[in-house]
């Protein structure tokens, strides 16, 4: 999925609110719709810059740990088969 926005932007758009702008003027400013802003608020609510950064890079690492672990089960699951073939 292509992002159109990056975590210092949306950082920045959330900022703005905070400091008083409505929400739909925000919205309208950046063509973005209400529930998108608030998907945002929910995961970057709070968050400086470096924070969103670290964020990112723990999903990528949490995402390559779960395909090694579905790797290693699905290769526990073929050497089971193998095993339990009577010779």
């Amino acid at each position: 999925m292509k992002r159109r926005f990056s975590e210092e932007q949306i950082i920045g758009i959330l900022k703005q609110q905070e400091s008083g702008i409505k929400t739909a003027d925000i919205c309208r400013e950046h063509n973005i719709s209400a529930n998108t802003f608030y998907v945002w608020k929910s995961k970057f609510g709070g968050m400086n810059v470096s924070d969103a950064q670290r964020l990112r890079q723990l999903e990528a690492e949490n995402a390559k740990l779960k395909r090694i672990v579905a790797e290693q089960a699905l290769d526990l699951v073929a050497l089971k088969d193998v095993v339990s073939k009577n010779w």
